[in-house]
C-alpha cells in the first residue's frame, strides 16, 4: 500500500536526548527584560503595516499587527545587510561540553552568517505551560555557566544565565539575527525529559491540544499560548517555533513512547494542531501590537508523504510566517532500504518506493516523493516560495552489512533485531561504533544503531583520521579505522555518501558540493532560505591538530550563495489574480482517517458570505500543488477538470517542472448558492497536497478572487460593485442585517464574547465555543470559534 512503509516511524534526529539537566523559565522575571528585544522592535508609527503583510498570512481581526517591524512593503522579511535568504540554525541546549565531548556554545555560532536561531528545545509541561525544566546551576538554558571559556562570559545585567544569557548577549552585537524558542522535538512532543534525563510521559502537545475524545482542548491551548507570550517577553526571543512530531492521523506515527496516547486521539490531532497554531498566531499578534514588534511563528514540518497524507491539507500554514521543511530523515535505519538522508531530487531508482509500486502504479504519475524537491512543492501549493525553507542535515545516516546497490546506494541492510523501545518489528542494520558517534540509547541503555555522526567526524573518516575527541566518546587511545571510506556523489540526487567496501558501511553525508547545489536550488526556485539541523554538526579544518572539528564551512557556503541572490518569491500565485475579492470561503473537511484515507477524498465546502446569490453555472478555479499528479477529479457531478498543468512529465526525476495544476469546477445549474448558504463537492486526488489556493469565482460577467485566500493587493467587494464597508470606530457590525425571526443579539465586531454566547448574523444563529472578539461568524470555519446553529 502507498506510504505504508516510507518514514512511518522515522528515527529521532540525532542526540535529541539531553546531556545535562534542563532548566525552567517558571521563576523567570515577569515582563520585558531591558535590551532583550530585537533592534527591529520599534517600527515607525506612520507605516501602513497592512502593506507589509506577507502574501497569504492570516491577520488577527481587530489587531493592527506591526508587520513593518519585520517585513518590507513587498511582504519580504528584513534580515540585514548581505542576507537575501534565511539561514536558520537550530542551536541545541545539550552540547554543553560538561561530559567531555566537544561543546557548541553561543560564541561558536557564526553570527554574521545566520539570520535566525532556533533554540532546541522547550517542552509543554504537565500544567500546559511552556517550560525548559527546573531552575538551577545545572540548567543549560538559564543557569549553567562556562568559566574560563572565551566568549562565554555571562552578561551580568541579565537576571538569568545559561544559553539564554549568551544568546541575548550576542544578539546585542548582531541585532539583525532573530531568535525563536523551539518547542517539542522527537523526544519532547508527547512528554519531557526531567532534570535527571528521565522521560516523563506527560502527554505534551497530544494532551494539551486535543482532548481524549478527539475534541479541541482550547483551555490547554490558551494556557500554553499565554505562557509562550510570557516566555518571549521574559527572555527576549523573537518568536515561537513549534516542532510537534506529529499531529497526523496515521497510526503509529512519531515517537513510539507517544503511541498509546496519540493513537487514541488520531481523529482529532489535526484540529487540535490547527487550533493551537491559530491561537498562538492571535495571541502573538495581540502581544506584538502591544510591544511594537511582530512576533514570528514557524513550524518544523515533516516531508514524509506518509505523515503528510494524514495531516489533511495542512490548512494551518496560513497562521505561519514560514515553514521549515524537515527534508531529511528520508532514509535511515528504521528500515532496510539504503539511500540518501536528504536527496534533493528523485532518480527513479529509490528501492523503497520501487518495492511499493510508486513508479509503476499509474495513479501516482511516476512521482517519487522521498526528496526535498517534492516536499518543497507540497508546501508551495499553499504558500509563496519565500515562506518555505528547505531543511539541511549536518549529520549522517548509515547502515552496516549492506548488500547490493551501487557502492551501497539503493542496496539493502536488514537487522536481525531492532532497538528496544523503537516499536519496530523489522528494521535496518544501522551502523555502530566509530560510525555512530552521535547515537542515542535504546530503552535498555544500549547504543541505537543509526550511523549518526556530525559532519566533522564524517570528514575525518573520509580522510582516514581518528580525531582526538574519540576518547570522549568511549573509544580507547590508538583506535584504528578499518577499511577506507570512499566518497561518492550522485548529481541527479544531489547526494554524497561514504562507502566502506571492507565493512560494507554506507554513510549518507552532506558536504560543500551538495550544500552549494541545494543553495542554488533555493535561489533559483525563490525559496525563503535554508533551515539547518543542527549547527553543531558543521565542520572546519583545524590545521594545528591536523583534523576536522566543529566549524562553519557549510553555513558559510550558504551565506556566500545567498548574499548576492535576488529577493525571494513573495507571491503565491504564478498567474495574475483579480484585484477584487468576494467574501466566499472554502474549507476542506471530512478527511477519512489513517489507512482509510486513500485515495485522498475530502469534501470541498463553499460558503457564500456575500449579500448576493451566486448563480448555478458559476465557475470556480483553483491551483493545487504538483506534488500530486494532474489527475484530480470530483465525485459529485460538478465536472471538475484540470485545465493547466505546470508539470506534465511522466516522472519527477530531476525535479518537478512547475508549481501548480489549475482546476476548474462549476456550481451545478440547479444549485445556486444563496447568501449565507453552504454547498460542497467531493474531491479526489492521489498524492498529498497542501491546501489548494489562488481561487477565483466567475459569474455575471466578472471574475473575483476569494477573500479567504488572504492574497495581498485585493479589495473585498460585494458582487456587482462596491466595497465591503469597514467597521465603524464604535464597532457597529457590517454586512447583512440579521432581520427575520432572529432573537439572539446581532454580532458586534467590537464586543468580546465568552464560550457559550449566542449571536445572530446574516440570518443565522451562531454559538461561541470559546472567548472571541472581532472574528466574524461564518468566517472561522468548522474548527473555528463560531458554531453554526442554523437559519433564523
Amino acid at each position: 500500500m502507498l506510504f505504508r512503509i516510507p518514514s512511518r516511524t522515522p528515527s529521532p534526529r540525532p542526540s535529541r536526548r539531553r546531556a545535562a539537566v534542563l532548566a525552567s523559565a517558571g521563576a523567570a522575571v515577569a515582563g520585558l527584560v531591558a535590551g532583550t528585544l530585537s533592534a527591529t522592535a520599534a517600527p515607525a508609527q506612520a507605516e501602513d503595516h497592512a502593506a507589509c503583510r506577507p502574501d497569504g498570512l492570516y491577520t488577527t481581526p481587530g489587531v493592527d499587527v506591526p508587520y513593518c517591524s519585520v517585513y518590507d512593503t513587498a511582504g519580504r522579511e528584513k534580515m540585514g545587510d548581505g542576507h537575501q535568504r534565511r539561514v536558520i540554525g537550530y542551536f541545541t541546549g545539550w552540547r554543553t561540553g560538561k561530559d567531555g565531548t566537544p561543546a557548541y556554545l553561543a560564541p561558536d555560532i557564526p553570527w554574521d552568517k545566520v539570520t535566525h536561531l532556533n533554540y532546541a528545545f522547550a517542552h509543554v509541561g504537565p500544567d500546559d505551560r511552556m517550560s525548559v525544566g527546573k531552575d538551577g546551576p545545572d540548567n543549560p538554558a538559564t543557569g549553567m555557566t562556562w568559566p574560563g571559556v572565551k566568549g562565554a562570559e555571562m552578561d551580568p545585567a541579565l537576571p538569568y544565565k545559561g544559553h539564554f544569557n549568551l544568546l541575548t548577549k550576542y544578539k546585542k552585537q548582531h541585532p539583525s539575527v532573530k531568535t525563536l524558542i523551539s518547542v517539542g522535538g522527537w523526544a519532547e512532543t508527547g512528554g519531557y525529559l526531567d532534570e535527571n534525563g528521565k522521560r516523563v510521559d506527560s502527554g505534551g502537545f497530544y494532551r494539551t491540544a486535543t482532548n481524549a475524545d478527539g475534541s479541541v482542548n482550547q483551555a490547554g491551548i490558551d494556557t500554553f499560548a499565554d505562557s509562550a507570550v510570557a516566555f518571549l517577553r521574559t527572555y527576549g526571543f523573537n518568536g515561537v517555533d513549534i516542532d510537534y512530531e506529529y499531529p497526523t492521523s496515521m497510526k503509529d506515527a512519531g515517537n513510539p513512547k507517544d503511541w498509546a496516547l496519540a493513537n487514541a486521539r488520531r481523529g482529532g490531532l489535526n484540529q487540535g494542531y490547527a487550533a493551537l497554531l491559530k491561537t498562538l498566531r492571535e495571541k502573538l499578534d495581540r502581544a506584538g501590537a502591544a510591544d511594537g514588534t511582530h512576533y514570528l511563528l514557524s513550524v518544523a514540518a515533516p516531508s514524509s508523504g506518509y505523515l503528510l497524507r494524514g495531516m489533511e491539507t495542512y490548512q494551518s500554514t496560513r497562521y505561519l510566517d514560514y515553514v521549515n521543511v524537515m527534508s531529511y530523515d528520508l532514509h535511515g535505519a528504521w528500515n532496510e532500504f539504503v539511500g540518501p538522508n536528504a536527496a534533493l531530487y528523485d532518480d527513479g531508482k529509490d528501492a523503497e518506493l520501487a518495492k511499493w509500486g510508486v513508479y509503476t502504479a499509474p495513479q501516482y504519475g511516476g512521482i517519487g516523493y522521498l526528496n526535498g524537491d517534492w516536499a518543497y512543492h507540497y508546501f508551495r501549493g499553499a504558500l509563496p516560495a519565500g515562506r518555505i525553507n528547505l531543511g539541511l542535515p549536518y549529520y549522517t545516516r548509515g547502515w552496516k552489512n549492506v548488500t547490493g546497490g551501487t557502492d551501497g546506494l539503493w542496496g539493502t541492510a536488514k537487522a536481525t533485531s531492532c532497538p528496544a523501545g523503537s516499536g519496530l518489528t523489522s528494521c535496518g542494520d544501522g551502523a555502530v561504533g566509530i560510525d555512530n558517534l552521535w547515537h542515542d540509547k535504546d530503552d535498555d541503555g544500549k547504543e541505537s544503531p543509526a550511523g549518526s555522526n556530525p559532519m566533522w567526524h564524517a570528514k575525518n573518516l573520509e580522510k582516514g583520521l581518528v580525531g582526538d575527541y574519540a576518547g570522549a566518546y568511549g573509544f580507547p587511545a590508538g583506535t584504528k579505522l578499518t577499511g577506507t571510506y570512499t566518497r561518492h556523489y550522485d548529481s541527479t540526487l544531489v547526494a554524497p555518501w561514504l562507502w566502506n567496501a571492507e565493512k560494507k558501511v554506507f554513510l549518507s553525508t552532506e558536504d560543500e558540493q551538495s550544500v552549494k547545489a541545494k543553495a542554488q536550488y533555493v535561489v533559483d526556485k525563490g525559496l525563503g532560505g535554508t533551515m539547518i539541523w543542527e549547527l553543531a554538526g558543521d565542520y572546519g579544518w583545524d590545521a594545528a591538530k591536523g583534523q576536522y572539528g566543529p566549524g562553519d564551512t557549510l553555513t558559510t557556503a550558504l551565506y556566500d550563495a545567498y548574499k548576492a541572490a535576488p529577493a525571494y518569491g513573495a507571491r503565491r500565485a504564478t498567474t495574475a489574480l483579480p484585484d477584487k475579492a468576494v467574501d466566499v470561503r472554502v474549507d476542506l473537511t471530512g478527511f477519512p482517517l489513517g489507512d482509510s484515507n486513500y485515495p485522498i477524498g475530502p469534501k470541498v465546502r463553499i460558503t457564500n458570505n456575500t449579500r448576493a446569490t451566486i448563480p448555478g453555472g458559476a465557475e470556480f478555479q483553483f491551483d493545487y500543488a504538483t506534488s500530486a499528479p494532474g489527475t484530480a477529479k470530483d465525485q459529485s457531478g460538478w465536472g471538475l477538470t484540470v485545465i493547466r498543468s505546470d508539470h506534465t512529465a511522466p516522472t519527477n526525476v530531476g525535479g518537478l517542472k512547475g508549481d501548480y495544476h489549475r482546476a476548474s469546477v462549476k456550481l451545478p445549474s440547479s444549485q445556486p448558492l444563496a447568501p449565507g448558504a453552504t454547498t460542497s463537492f467531493d474531491l479526489v486526488y492521489y498524492l498529498p497536497v497542501s491546501t489548494p489556493s489562488n481561487w477565483t469565482v466567475s459569474f455575471g460577467g466578472s471574475t473575483y478572487a476569494l477573500a479567504g485566500d488572504l492574497a495581498r493587493g485585493t479589495t473585498v467587494v460585494e458582487p456587482g460593485g462596491g466595497t465591503t464597508p469597514a467597521p465603524t470606530p464604535t464597532g457597529t457590525p457590517t454586512g447583512t442585517p440579521t432581520g427575520g425571526s432572529c432573537t439572539a443579539p446581532a454580532w458586534d465586531r467590537a464586543a468580546a464574547y465568552s464560550g457559550g454566547a449566542t449571536v445572530s448574523w446574516k440570518s443565522r444563529t451562531w454559538k461561541a465555543k470559546w472567548w472571541t472578539q472581532g472574528e466574524e461568524p461564518g468566517t472561522t470555519g468548522q474548527w473555528g470559534v463560531w458554531q453554526d446553529q442554523g437559519a433564523c
